[in-house]
């Protein structure tokens, strides 16, 4: 198992997060996810090179300021993990696929989490995980994958603490 840089968390490390680090991360998910762009093209190669074809009809479906932080979190997790197999990346790739249901954009997600898993769309923001299983399942993912996408797995603790990095 691999390390993140600052002594981040392991599978084997407690974790208490500080009100100021949560917010932190919520800050800069925030403000990322402004930008309309899509993934580089270097990215979107990176990603596909980890995709089955039904994974990447999914990935594409992703809005693009997900499948920009996807990529992020991907990367990290392969930096983590050197012995990360395909499934495990493209589990990290996918890990917020679920959150196409939820249909909710930045402000929207913004009140989900202030408000809570209240309603149709913001209770699907909330279960966006055991969501994201179900569809790459349904798209012929590895068992790998599914677990990882539904916050499950050996290669879970590393995939959340690249997500928080």
């Amino acid at each position: 198992m691999g390390r993140l840089p600052g002594g981040a968390p392991t599978r084997h490390t407690v974790v208490v997060r500080s009100p100021l680090r949560v917010s932190w991360h919520l800050a800069a998910r925030f403000f990322t996810s402004l930008s309309p762009a899509p993934p580089t093209v270097d990215d979107e190669i990176w990603a596909d090179a980890h995709l089955l074809p039904g994974e990447r009809r999914l990935w594409i479906r992703i809005d693009n300021r997900d499948r920009r932080h996807s990529v992020v979190v991907a990367r990290r997790f392969a930096a983590v993990r050197p012995s990360a197999t395909r499934a495990e990346i493209a589990g990290a790739l996918l890990h917020d696929v679920g959150k196409i249901e939820c249909r909710l954009g930045t402000f929207g997600r913004v009140a989900a989490t202030l408000v809570g898993p209240h309603g149709r769309r913001f209770r699907a923001y909330h279960d966006h995980e055991a969501l994201g299983a179900a569809m790459v399942a349904a798209a012929g993912s590895d068992t790998a994958t599914v677990d990882l996408v539904g916050e499950h797995g050996p290669a879970y603790p590393d995939l959340r603490a690249c997500d928080r990095a």
